[in-house]
């Protein structure tokens, strides 16, 4: 029978959210997305609803997981920030519903599941793609994102250097003293990318921050940010010089700035690296373009949940 749904605050998210299990079932979901078969998951192209008057947009991100028992949506509302504005570049809200009644199940505070489902996300990209002798990280960008990928790629890789960049120095170097291990302040975007392994771009900018004539023959690139037609972070060298891969290709091909404006082709989804029906090119310089998908939200939530529920039987 239908109860009351719970309310789970971003504390209790981040008391009960772990890498080391999200990884797995992220992985595993993104296999089943490629496979596109019905009775696995089902998940449209994000919805958008422009908010002219606030500069920015709400998603609604819906999924199915009919074998798994699982039905949910997120709302999430990101908007074009001027630069220093204290105001939210992303909000966001997750609903887990029942799939048997309809009734809500619980409702979740979005940032910590977003933050976290991303960065995981992209560090499966890296463990994809990524040369295994990766030695330096470079982050472009301070906020939630930035430091979530941090958080999971020092976790889950060994990296000699982490270096950040920031549109203003005082931001980069907040973020360095706010981690657990030591980060280079770079000033400038060329001066973070060069030589670098790994790249995360994790920014609100618009226009392209990343230029392919610094990236390292054989990098591989998470890029973040940029999640509208007309936002971008990569320039269009970077872009048709790397082999490209996308969470999802109709998603990439309809959001990405990043793959529109430049004419790239997505070479394929990391599902399809999982499933095996595509090659990792470890080899070549490779851009993986992250949009989110709401499957990556159901998969942390239903986690959350079961988590809350093994809890609350407990003695």
């Amino acid at each position: 029978m239908a109860g009351s749904p719970v309310i789970v605050t971003p504390q209790e998210i981040e008391r009960l959210l772990h890498y080391r299990e999200l990884l797995p079932r992220l992985e595993e979901a993104l296999g089943k997305f490629s496979k596109r078969d019905s009775a696995e998951l089902i998940q449209p192209v994000r919805s958008i609803v422009p908010l002219q008057k606030h500069n920015g947009f709400m998603g609604l991100m819906p999924s199915y997981m009919e074998k798994d028992g699982v039905l949910c949506t997120k709302f999430v509302c990101f908007y074009k920030r001027e630069d220093g504005s204290t105001l939210p570049s992303v909000h966001s809200t997750v609903v887990l519903l029942d799939p048997e009644y309809g009734n809500v199940q619980a409702v979740m505070d979005g940032e910590v599941i977003t933050g976290m489902r991303t960065a995981a996300v992209s560090a499966i990209s890296a463990k994809l793609l990524m040369r295994p002798e990766a030695e330096v990280l470079a982050i472009l960008g301070t906020g939630a994102q930035a430091l979530s990928h941090y958080n999971v790629f020092t976790e889950m890789f060994s990296f000699k250097e982490v270096r950040v960049w920031s549109h203003t120095k005082q931001r980069a170097e907040s973020f360095a003293h706010s981690v657990s291990g030591p980060v280079r302040v770079c000033v400038s975007v060329e001066e973070a990318v060069k030589g670098a392994d790994a790249i995360v771009t994790a920014t609100r900018c618009t226009e392209p921050v990343l230029f392919g004539q610094w990236v390292k023959p054989g990098a591989h690139v998470a890029a973040v940010g940029a999640v509208r037609p007309d936002w971008r972070e990569l320039d269009d060298v970077l872009m048709k010089e790397a082999v490209v891969y996308a969470d999802s290709r109709e998603g990439a091909m309809s959001e990405s700035g990043d793959v529109i404006l430049s004419g790239a082709e997505v070479f394929a989804e990391l599902g399809d690296v999982i499933n095996g029906t595509k090659p990792a090119h470890r080899e070549k310089t490779t851009v993986f373009k992250s949009l989110g998908m709401g499957v990556q939200d159901a998969v942390s939530a239903k986690l959350v949940f079961d988590q809350l529920k093994a809890k609350a039987s407990q003695p």
